[in-house]
């Protein structure tokens, strides 16, 4: 027997009492993420694991991310989300990871020293023994043992969206001479199903959470998902009701293909959105070629509320054209918009059938809302503001233009109706 087959032989086990125990506990508090790869990492080294990286790999369900990886290091951890469409670069880089091998193969470890003359069949290994690392060893924790195998890499956006919960994926590697003590990283492995379970139970919380707020808007997620789920829980709020839609679509809509059509709609919904969404503003609900936002008055002064309404109004004025104008030079369709802005008490709660709610505001203010977004067109005008958001926004009156009083459809009087100069 060589000296270093007896010093490795003779080396004492992992001091992790309670492990296992201390894991499932940590994920019944549902920790975050970052807190329970940081923890596992952190105690593990601590009780004498030789690793200097680990890396934690899982998929999400989110309109942005295909994944987010945990890169810890004794320096600290480090997070990064990848984007649910790769380009081809990213692509070829995955391809040739082991994380993608495994996912493959159906194999659930991988093993690779790194000394000299080592198979480094993959360029992450290379890398790894650039930085002086001497081991390394991956596995998969699946949770479902039965998810399914790509065949070939034409399956992957479909495999990608099908495993986005079905594991993680987990690696360290080492720069201890002779790498891993096998002991030690049969203990380690031992843990990972634990570690799998605790970030399984609060990346689930994760994914309901951010596919409520991606659907609903980041308020009636959030009450949605903490319980108020009965068709009772409403209550009433006064917020600014902001409706917009779009001009042009119904004729661009019937010249151009379908997957034209979704490209023009996603482009100038996601224009028309995010100065609602920076501005503090709640989209609730997309309706064709519109939606429906509130900006809520029951936390801010109204009147730094309506500044962030004519805010995001202002620049909707300001973007569109240069939008249109680079879409023409491009031979592009191009649309306009409308905006309709009112304040006044809603019924903010779950509206609809038993078993089909919409989390949504109702009540007359809302009506009237989308009374003034239909005088966009005939008054010519982008942006149309009711005389009790005029009152409302006091540090804005500089800004805002009367148009005199206008019949609305189904509203008693004649409303004054006003708007912001160059709309």
């Amino acid at each position: 027997m060589t000296e270093n087959a007896s010093m490795r032989r003779a080396v004492k086990p992992l001091d992790l009492p309670g492990f296992a125990d201390w894991l499932v506990e940590r994920g019944l508090r549902g920790l975050p993420l970052d807190e329970q790869v940081d923890g596992f990492c952190r105690r593990v080294v601590d009780a004498g694991f030789a690793a200097r990286r680990f890396n934690m790999s899982l998929g999400t369900l989110h309109p942005r991310h295909g994944a987010r990886s945990y890169l810890w290091r004794p320096s600290g951890l480090e997070t990064e989300e990848f984007a649910r469409r790769r380009s081809e670069e990213q692509l070829q880089g995955y391809y040739a990871s082991p994380i993608y091998y495994l996912r493959r193969s159906g194999e659930t470890e991988l093993r690779r020293r790194l000394d000299a003359g080592a198979q480094l069949d993959f360029p992450v290994l290379a890398d790894l023994r650039d930085a002086g690392m001497t081991d390394y060893a991956a596995r998969i924790v699946r949770f479902d043992s039965s998810s399914p195998k790509p065949e070939g890499s034409g399956a992957l956006d479909v495999l990608d969206r099908r495993d986005a919960l079905q594991g993680i994926f987990f690696s360290c590697a080492t720069d201890a001479p002779g790498g891993f003590d096998e002991g030690h990283l049969a203990q380690v492995n031992a843990a990972l199903p634990y570690l799998a379970l605790a970030v399984k139970s609060r990346s689930m919380f994760d994914v309901a959470s951010t596919l409520l707020e991606t659907y609903l808007g980041a308020d009636a997620g959030q009450r949605v998902l903490t319980g108020e789920i009965d068709r009772h829980s409403v209550h009433s709020i006064n917020a600014v009701i902001w409706l917009c839609d779009l001009r042009g679509f119904s004729a661009v809509a019937n010249r151009v293909q379908q997957q034209e059509l979704v490209e023009i709609l996603d482009t100038y919904l996601e224009l028309m959105a995010r100065p609602v969404i920076d501005n503090r503003g709640q989209i609730l609900k997309f309706m064709g070629d519109g939606f429906l936002a509130t900006f809520d008055l029951s936390q801010r002064d109204h009147r730094d509320v309506c500044v962030d309404a004519v805010k995001a109004a202002s620049q909707l004025v300001e973007t569109f054209p240069r939008l249109n104008a680079e879409r023409r030079e491009t031979g592009k369709s191009t649309l306009d918009f409308g905006v309709g802005m009112h304040l006044g008490e809603v019924v903010y709660g779950n509206i609809g059938a038993a078993e089909r709610l919409d989390f949504t505001v109702v009540g007359s203010a809302v009506n009237e809302a989308s009374r003034i977004e239909g005088m966009c067109r005939p008054l010519q005008r982008k942006v149309l503001m009711s005389n009790t958001f005029y009152e409302a926004a006091e540090t804005c009156h500089g800004r805002m233009i009367s148009l005199g009083f206008h019949a609305l459809r189904g509203i008693r009087e004649p409303r004054e109706l006003f708007t912001i100069a160059n709309a």
